[in-house]
């Protein structure tokens, strides 16, 4: 029996809708086929093998001849719509930090809350309709731990100096600085993502075999993680100098782990990035927690520790060493699975 033909029998569906040999390629990889496999079936790689199935499967002249139509899932990134969205958070935010300065009493309280509202609607739109937009549903327990990450972050270093000295005493304000910083950097992050999704399609139709795509495809989620974060952190700084602030380093890794893990949701890899948020949030809570736990009666070896490090390091080193730790785990993942040319077949961003 042709061993070809076995092949597509057991994967007849993934070879009767593709729309071209990469597809299939894309699938094969999926379901555990290798350039070795392919070997088998006298084949040099995972390509070359895609290339006859789809060459085989039967179709008529007009069905040859005739355009493919993209799918309905790219349809927005053809437009430029996705390209103005991602400016919208960063323009909220910047609307609302000038309407907080400008203002007074409860008119502030007004204004931020106004403000926050915005941010989070731009924020929902940018990520619905650009390439950061989820493959599957985002149920709400990543967006609850991302929003917790944020909330610290803007409220966090501030709550544990006064509950290391003894608070708080009294209401607080939000780091404006950082705030900004992360909303503007939402347009970077959309552009980047876009970036590496182009020049992942292009090194998939340009590579010979699975091996030669890692290889290609590695460096280019490298390159464009390391122009993030250059974007990141010049837009912290920036945002720091205007409020005369130090730059916040912590906020640098949130936003590192906020994109790497809206990137694998994007393409549908989504039980990480909920472990990854989670392991940081918690982090975050314990480590505060535990300091008020060791206002209790011998109970001041709890705080020890988180008293510790930030006394040597700063308030920022709690969130640091939680959302880096977590940010550098999902990158190796994302080396990981990204680099699989499943990851880049039809329907993905």
């Amino acid at each position: 029996m042709d061993p070809v033909k076995a092949l597509m029998h057991r994967h007849r569906e993934l070879c009767a809708r593709a729309v071209d040999p990469l597809e299939i390629a894309a699938g094969l990889e999926a379901h555990g086929v290798t350039d070795r496999t392919a070997a088998r079936f006298r084949h040099r790689d995972v390509f070359a093998l895609a290339e006859e199935m789809y060459a085989r499967v039967p179709r008529d002249a007009e069905e040859r001849g005739a355009p493919v139509a993209t799918p309905a899932r790219d349809a927005p990134e053809s437009a430029t719509g996705w390209a103005l969205f991602a400016l919208l958070p960063g323009a909220a935010c910047g609307l609302a930090a000038v309407g907080i300065e400008l203002s007074e009493g409860r008119a502030r309280y007004a204004v931020g809350l106004g403000g926050a509202l915005a941010v989070a609607f731009a924020l929902r739109v940018a990520l619905r309709y650009g390439p950061l937009r989820s493959a599957h549903h985002v149920g709400p327990a990543p967006r609850a731990w991302a929003c917790l990450l944020v909330a610290y972050a803007l409220f966090g270093d501030e709550l544990m100096r006064a509950a290391l000295s003894g608070g708080p005493d009294g209401l607080w304000g939000p780091s404006t600085a950082t705030a900004l910083g992360l909303s503007l950097a939402v347009a970077p992050a959309v552009y980047c993502v876009r970036l590496f999704a182009v020049g992942a399609r292009r090194r998939l139709s340009l590579s010979r075999g699975l091996t030669e795509f890692t290889a290609s495809v590695r460096p280019l989620l490298l390159c464009v993680v390391a122009l993030y974060l250059c974007a990141l952190g010049a837009l912290l700084v920036g945002t720091a100098a205007v409020y005369g602030v130090p730059a916040s380093a912590a906020a640098g890794a949130l936003g590192a782990l906020l994109l790497l893990a809206r990137l694998l949701s994007s393409y549908g890899f989504t039980r990480a990035p909920l472990l990854m948020l989670g392991a940081a949030g918690a982090t975050e809570v314990l480590s505060l927690a535990s300091v008020f736990a060791g206002r209790l009666p011998g109970c001041d070896w709890l705080a020890a520790p988180v008293e510790g490090a930030v006394r040597a390091a700063g308030a920022g080193v709690v969130p640091l060493v939680a959302c880096g730790a977590a940010a550098a785990v999902l990158l190796l993942h994302c080396l990981r699975v990204l680099s699989r040319a499943s990851a880049h077949g039809a329907g993905a961003p």
